[in-house]
C-alpha cells in the first residue's frame, strides 16, 4: 500500500511538472510580444523624456504582472520559487528576459517526448497488427534495438526536463529573490524577532504554571493542612480517624494534580520513548477521540520532538475545550527535511490563531525556522499544522 502510495506521488509530480514546463513554454511566447513591446516603448519613453523615464508605468505594471504570474506557476507546479518579493520592474523584466531560452528549451523537450510516444505508439501498433510500417519487418534484434534505444531517448529527454525545472527554479530565485545583503538582514531581523517570542513564549510558560500550582497543587495542600490539623485537635477518636481518612484521599488528588502540572510542562516519555509514545499517552488521556498516524521511522533531534509534541498537545486541548469537536485526527510525516504535523478536528471551527495558546505555538515554530498554519472557518472544520526543519 505504501509502495503504491508512492508510485501515485511520483506520477502526480511527474505529471504536475509536466504541466509547468508546459505552460511555462506558452506563456514564453506571450513574454516574446510583451518584451518587443516593452523594448519600443522603453526607447520612446528614453527620448522623448530626455532620460528621465526609461521604463514607462504600462511596462513596469506589465513586467510585475508576467513576474508574478511565473512565480505562481513555479509554486503551483514545478516545486515552488523560494523565498522571492520585494523585485522591481527593472528586475522583473530582467528575469523575463533570461527564462525565455529556458522556457523554449523546456518546450521543445516535451514536443520531442511527445513526438518519441507517437513514433512509438505508431511503430509498435502497426506491428501487432501485422502491418510493418514504411516495410520495417519486425525481429527480435530489432526490436531489442528499438526498444534499447528508445529508454536511452526517453531518460536523456527526462533528465533534460528536470534541469530545465531545477534552472527556472533557480533563476526565479536569482533574478526575483533577495540579495544576500537583504536576505542577512532579513535573517538576523527573523532571528533577533524569534528570540524576544522565545522569551515571551518562556514567561507565558511560566505564568502557566504557577497558575496550575497555584489554583491546584496548593489549593489542594491547604486543604490537607486543614484536615491533618482539625485531626490533630479533635478529641474525639472516631472523628481524627475520619479527619484522616478525607486528608488521604486529598493528598492522593494532590498528587495527582502535581502529575498533571509535571506532564503538561515536560513529558517524561518524550525523552525515554520519543515522541510516538508521548502522543499516544496524549491520545489517552484526551477526553475527544484522538487518531494518530504517525510516519517517521526514526527517533528525530530532541528540539523538532519537544515542538511537535506541544503543538499537537494544544491542539488537542483546544478541540476538546472549545470546538466541541467530536474526533481528532493527527497526522506527523516527513516530507523532505520537514517534518510535517497536521492536527484536523470535526468541531465548530473559528479558533483564533491570535489566541494565547496558538500564538504561544507559533512562536515556538518560528523558534526553530518553522512555520505554523491555522485554518478554521466558521462551522469548521479546524486545521492547525506545522512545518520543523528536521535535516
Amino acid at each position: 500500500m505504501r509502495v503504491h502510495g508512492r508510485v501515485t506521488g511520483l506520477m502526480g509530480t511527474a505529471l504536475r511538472g509536466l504541466a509547468g514546463l508546459a505552460l511555462g513554454a506558452a506563456g514564453a511566447m506571450v513574454e516574446v510580444v510583451f518584451l518587443v513591446l516593452a523594448a519600443l516603448g522603453c526607447a520612446y519613453a528614453f527620448v522623448f523624456s530626455r532620460g528621465r523615464d526609461t521604463v514607462p508605468r504600462v511596462v513596469a505594471g506589465g513586467a510585475l504582472r508576467l513576474a508574478e504570474a511565473e512565480r505562481r506557476r513555479l509554486d503551483a507546479l514545478l516545486g515552488g520559487s523560494g523565498d522571492v518579493g520585494g523585485y522591481g520592474p527593472l528586475r522583473a523584466l530582467a528575469y523575463l528576459v533570461l527564462r525565455l531560452p529556458v522556457a523554449f528549451l523546456g518546450g521543445v523537450l516535451i514536443l520531442l517526448l511527445v513526438y518519441g510516444a507517437g513514433a512509438a505508439v505508431t511503430l509498435f501498433g502497426g506491428w501487432m497488427m501485422g502491418r510493418a510500417p514504411d516495410g520495417i519487418e519486425p525481429t527480435p534484434w530489432l526490436i531489442a534495438y528499438v526498444v534499447g534505444a528508445g529508454l536511452v531517448l526517453l531518460y536523456l529527454d527526462l533528465q533534460g526536463l528536470v534541469g530545465v525545472a531545477a534552472l527556472e527554479r533557480r533563476l526565479v530565485r536569482r533574478c526575483l529573490g533577495p540579495s544576500p545583503l537583504q536576505a542577512y538582514e532579513r535573517r538576523i531581523a527573523q532571528l533577533s524577532e524569534s528570540r524576544a517570542e522565545v522569551v515571551d513564549a518562556v514567561n507565558d510558560e511560566r505564568r502557566r504554571i504557577e497558575r496550575d500550582l497555584h489554583d491546584g497543587v496548593q489549593q489542594r495542600l491547604v486543604g490537607l493542612a486543614m484536615l491533618i490539623g482539625r485531626a490533630r485537635r479533635s478529641g474525639d477518636p472516631e472523628r481524627s480517624a475520619e479527619l484522616m481518612r478525607q486528608a488521604h484521599e486529598e493528598s492522593q488528588r494532590a498528587l495527582e494534580d502535581l502529575r498533571e502540572v509535571a506532564w503538561r510542562v515536560y513529558p517524561a516519555a518524550l525523552d525515554s520513548d520519543g515522541l510516538r509514545a508521548a502522543l499516544e499517552t496524549v491520545a489517552e488521556r484526551s477526553v475527544v477521540p484522538v487518531t494518530i498516524a504517525y510516519g517517521p521511522d526514526r527517533r528525530l533531534p530532541s528540539p523538532v520532538e519537544t515542538v511537535a509534541y506541544f503543538v499537537v498537545c494544544e491542539a488537542v486541548t483546544n478541540a476538546a475545550k472549545h470546538s466541541g469537536a467530536g474526533r481528532v485526527n493527527v497526522r506527523i510525516l516527513e516530507r523532505g527535511t520537514m517534518l510535517v504535523v497536521r492536527i484536523e478536528d470535526d468541531g465548530a471551527g473559528g479558533a483564533d490563531p491570535a489566541g494565547g495558546g496558538l500564538a504561544g505555538l507559533a512562536r515556538r515554530v518560528a523558534a526553530l525556522d518553522g512555520r505554523l498554519r491555522v485554518h478554521s472557518p466558521t462551522g469548521g472544520p479546524t486545521v492547525v499544522s506545522a512545518e520543523l526543519p528536521c535535516g
